[in-house]
């Protein structure tokens, strides 16, 4: 099947659940029109329902994670947290500047921003370089002005309720 002519940037913000659910929706569509999907995971290193998934059924789906099993703890991130941020930064500009990859999800890389693992500058960069039938979708909290500015799509998902303000565990299937 034949690449997009144009791609754009969508952002994906906001405090409510269903970020990274909406981009892998947007993975889902996309494979099933024959396009190659490359997701580089910021900030998480445990496997999720969504690598279990894309191991199995989608060999157009490759899902690389760039984080460590624990939570980063904003304003005191240790020196790993900046080493993978950077190392997942470096291999989404080597994917996005490659053109063999269809759409690249950037998942949770306004949160990488946010706590200043990664520079602004460095993104913008990455947007300004991608070739123009490559779909680039970014996910996570805080996404700055100057993402939202220039992105095409842009969707914010506000937490309305949640399982957890009651103490619910995270569950398996459904929050990983």
């Amino acid at each position: 099947m034949s690449k997009l002519k144009q791609g754009i940037l969508q952002v994906y913000t906001g405090d409510g659940k269903g970020k990274t659910t909406a981009a892998l929706g947007q993975a889902l569509r996309a494979i099933g029109h024959g396009f190659k999907v490359y997701m580089i995971q910021f900030m998480k290193g445990y496997k999720y329902g969504e690598i279990f998934a894309a191991e199995k059924l989608y060999p157009n789906l490759i899902i690389e994670q760039f984080g460590r099993p624990n939570h980063v703890k904003k304003g005191k991130p240790e020196r790993i947290d900046f080493e993978l941020a950077r190392k997942g930064l470096l291999k989404a500009k080597e994917i996005v500047e490659s053109g063999e990859w269809d759409m690249v999800i950037l998942d949770e890389i306004n949160v990488a921003l946010d706590y200043g693992l990664i520079n602004l500058e460095d993104v913008l960069e990455l947007i300004k370089n991608k070739p123009p039938h490559v779909e680039l979708v970014f996910t996570g909290r805080y996404a700055p002005k100057e993402i939202i500015s220039l992105a095409e799509l842009v969707s914010e998902v506000k937490e309305v309720k949640h399982p957890y303000r009651k103490n619910f565990k995270p569950r398996p299937g459904v929050e990983y």
